[in-house]
């Protein structure tokens, strides 16, 4: 079943009314409130297995859901990133209405983004310091300054893995249910954060409310079990700003499709979460190579949370049809697949965000995008 939905009355309210409510800078204590924590955990990261580590969790949440101590059992929400980009800068740009984060805390969600291990502000191990570590042709643009010549790495491989991810995931989620007293919560991811989360809910699937999945890299025929670890291969990686824009930029479609001021605000947000990054050459942010299995055919099948797909159409990095087969395999009864217009891989810093925002926030209220609780819905056509 396809729904055609140019523009839901219920969609344009919400719309309506986080443009003209979403908080400044200026006010922000006022009217939203932003908690950070630090979750503590015994890392297995190979690199640092067994050291004690801390995970970044960003908060979002109205001043009365704070007031009242604790939210609806049902309206707490976790973010989980992708492969690149933290999710603190992911799912909260302080650019216009560009927020996700505040989006779902205006509408009394309590809501919560994590960063894994070699991400942002949650620890980052030793050997992502060293540009050794870094493939050959990532090393070019850090000669001379940062080292003199070509050098081998010094870590033997991919620096964290999927059971590293879910990991730290459950350590925030458990984190998150003794602090808000709920038994379940919800969780939004993007990008690499489909096998993050959607590998942890087909292996938690008494902690997870409901889902929400935004261009999920899905394998279908990923293998079941992990390699050894580390598995061989670059430790870690860097984008700078050229580089950025180069890869948002091959997947512009429509005119007016972002702004170079959402585009350069997430860019600032990115080297403000990596001091060390943003020392290096022109400045970079740093993010680790992960090990990746077992978010296939089997485990999604497995999965019967109510969940929500999303796919930008113009999404060059996770490609429509790749999260067609996602939404295809999924075992929920209770499933969506969103086809969200003029929209790339960087969909919420773009033009059509809140028709996405508003969407997940039905999902995640009512479990139903209007009354549809099954198959594709277009939005922005």
């Amino acid at each position: 079943m396809v729904t055609f939905l140019p523009a839901r009355p219920s969609l344009i309210l919400l719309v309506m009314l986080f443009a003209v409510t979403s908080p400044r800078a200026s006010d922000d204590g006022q009217r939203l409130l932003t908690l950070d924590h630090y979750v503590r955990l015994t890392s297995n990261v190979p690199a640092i297995t067994g050291q004690l580590a801390q995970i970044y969790v960003r908060e979002r949440v109205s001043a009365g859901v704070a007031l009242r101590g604790a939210p609806a059992p049902d309206r707490v929400v976790l973010f989980v990133h992708g492969a690149g980009t933290p999710a603190e800068v992911a799912f909260d740009t302080p650019a216009g209405t560009h927020s996700w984060m505040a989006f779902l805390a205006q509408a009394g969600f309590d809501v919560f983004s994590m960063d894994t291990t070699g991400y942002g502000r949650s620890a980052r191990p030793a050997p992502m310091s060293d540009p050794c570590n870094l493939a050959e042709a990532q090393q070019a643009q850090f000669i001379p300054s940062l080292i003199p010549a070509p050098c081998k790495p010094t870590y033997p491989g991919q620096l964290t893995s999927l059971a590293s991810d879910w990991h730290d995931i459950d350590a925030v989620v458990d984190h998150i249910r003794k602090l808000r007293g709920v038994a379940k919560v919800s969780l939004v991811a993007w990008s690499l954060g489909g096998p993050r989360a959607g590998g942890y809910a087909a292996q938690h699937p008494d902690k997870v409310h409901r889902m929400v999945l935004f261009a999920p890299a899905y394998n279908r025929a990923a293998a079941a079990t992990a390699p050894a670890l580390p598995n061989p291969g670059t430790v870690f990686n860097t984008q700078s700003r050229s580089e950025f824009i180069a890869n948002w930029d091959r997947q512009v479609g429509c005119a007016n499709q972002y702004e170079p001021a959402t585009r350069d605000a997430v860019w600032a947000e990115m080297l403000a979460s990596d001091p060390v990054g943003a020392t290096w050459g022109t400045g970079v942010r740093r993010a680790p190579s992960t090990t990746t299995w077992g978010w296939n055919a089997a485990a999604i099948g497995g999965t019967k949370i109510p969940t929500m797909i999303i796919a930008g159409v113009l999404d060059k990095q996770v490609t429509p049809d790749r999260v067609k087969i996602a939404y295809d395999d999924l075992g929920a009864t209770d499933k969506v697949l969103v086809d969200l217009a003029c929209s790339s891989h960087n969909a919420m810093w773009e033009k059509n965000h809140l028709l996405m925002f508003g969407a997940s926030l039905e999902w995640l209220t009512k479990g139903a995008v209007g009354e549809q609780k099954t198959g594709v819905i277009r939005l922005g056509y």
